[in-house]
């Protein structure tokens, strides 16, 4: 049976709970549209086995010559074995037949791989989840751990306390870091971490945190906190990206960014669309039409519950909104709920009285009034 629904009404803490506490085995997918992005967590038995998210996958591979556990060598011989015919080993187990990486090593390193996921996952407060009973043997990943999701939950709890601690200085992990101009008056050596020193070479000046922490492998929350402290210390300073800065000062850009949406839309190009609206929607949160248009985007890709959602907070900004309440009233008609449909419509004709949107509302509810009749009759 799936279990599914929007984050603001089960947070993904609750999800991993619930799944602990009924010893689910299958795949959960985290689905956020407004960070285009998308997380995946196997579970066993209720303990979690393996994590991604598209944004930051952290490939084991690039994982382990980062922390100096195998060599470039040592990794592509493993590959080049993944390769022949017939082989079906991941490619954790691989490096550890090889002699290239302990069982213990390589259990480590999975671990923490998963845990930068799963961390970042509890992080996110909008967006879909989705969990599926699934053949585990099918899962396409390098290697896999057991993890209990008590512990998960325990430190992801520890993490969001140390997040909001973090946001004094770094609001999100879409600031552009740079180095922090020189002290003439107060100049001083440099006296970092190796950890340290690895973010700050990183640092170009046009990069956000996250593309960062890409970069480097590591988790966004870990590149943050590093960052965190170089901007205490004075080494760096952040900046919002120019182009967020640039729409914030110029409200019309808004205007064009909903028109290129609603263009995609009639096109028929659903991720240009959704694009578009995310970008609105990191702009203006609470514009209503941005996210009609989200929702829009979201139907014409099939992610039907995600659409649902958005169209419910565009409803909630803005209960008068004739588009959305057409578009509700479709959607429940396409449900064969007409009770519901017929009363989306009505609110359409009492928010747009002289409206083309009007018309079409009423004839609708002269349409779906003789469908609901006809059917009463029937089971009569």
């Amino acid at each position: 049976m799936a279990i599914e629904g929007p984050l603001r009404e089960l947070g993904i803490h609750d999800v991993f709970q619930l799944l602990d506490l009924s010893r689910k085995t299958g795949r959960l997918r985290v689905t956020s549209a407004l960070r285009d992005n998308e997380g995946t967590v196997y579970f066993k038995d209720g303990r979690v086995v393996s994590a991604t998210v598209r944004s930051n996958p952290h490939p084991l591979g690039a994982i382990l010559v980062r922390a100096a556990k195998v060599d470039e060598a040592t990794l592509e011989k493993a590959r080049a074995t993944q390769q022949e015919p017939g082989e079906t080993r991941r490619l954790g187990e691989i490096l550890v037949a090889q002699g290239g990486l302990s069982q213990r090593e390589l259990d480590r390193q999975v671990r923490r791989q998963v845990e930068a996921v799963v961390f970042e996952l509890m992080s996110w407060q909008e967006g879909f989840f989705s969990f599926a009973e699934v053949d585990l043997d099918g899962m396409s990943v390098d290697a896999t751990t057991t993890v209990t999701t008590e512990a998960l939950l325990m430190e992801g709890a520890r993490r969001i306390d140390e997040w909001a601690h973090i946001q004094q200085r770094i609001a999100h992990v879409g600031v552009v870091p740079s180095l922090a101009p020189p002290d003439a008056e107060h100049p001083s050596s440099l006296d970092l971490l190796p950890h340290e020193w690895e973010v700050l070479a990183a640092i170009d000046g046009e990069r956000d945190l996250r593309a960062v922490a890409a970069s480097l492998g590591r988790s966004d929350f870990d590149v943050a906190k590093i960052a965190f402290g170089l901007v205490a210390t004075g080494v760096i300073v952040v900046r919002e990206p120019a182009p967020l800065a640039t729409l914030r000062s110029e409200p019309a850009e808004l205007a064009t960014l909903l028109n290129d949406a609603r263009e995609a839309l009639r096109d028929q190009r659903a991720e240009e669309a959704l694009s578009f609206s995310a970008t609105a929607i990191a702009l203006a949160p609470r514009d209503p039409e941005a996210r009609l248009l989200m929702a829009r985007a979201l139907f014409l890709l099939e992610r039907d519950m995600e659409g649902e959602e958005e169209l419910r907070h565009s409803l909630e900004l803005d209960g008068r909104n004739a588009n959305a309440l057409m578009e509700a009233a479709r959607l429940a008609a396409r449900r064969g709920e007409l009770g519901q449909a017929i009363a989306h419509w009505q609110r359409v004709v009492v928010a747009s009285p002289g409206s083309p949107l009007a018309d079409q509302a009423r004839d609708a509810i002269a349409h779906a009034s003789r469908l609901s009749a006809v059917l009463e009759a029937v089971d009569a």
